[in-house]
């Protein structure tokens, strides 16, 4: 009974954790999307239904991305 015991203390512990990680991760995605709406800019000759456009530099990588 005792092992149960220590096995659910742990569980409860590694859950509650997990719970703030991906709080964490999701408030950080929600940052930036909200960021990434704001940054997108029209041009011409943008394809039909396109808001707008933005590039972005991440870990060496380049990326174009259409909303």
């Amino acid at each position: 009974m005792m092992d149960f015991a220590i096995f659910w203390d742990w569980l409860s512990f590694a859950m509650r954790w997990l719970h703030v990680v991906t709080g964490i991760a999701w408030i950080g995605s929600s940052f930036y999307f909200v960021a990434l709406d704001l940054g997108l800019r029209q041009r011409p000759g943008m394809p039909a239904g396109a808001f707008g456009e933005e590039w972005q530099v991440h870990g060496g990588g380049f990326y174009h991305i259409q909303k």
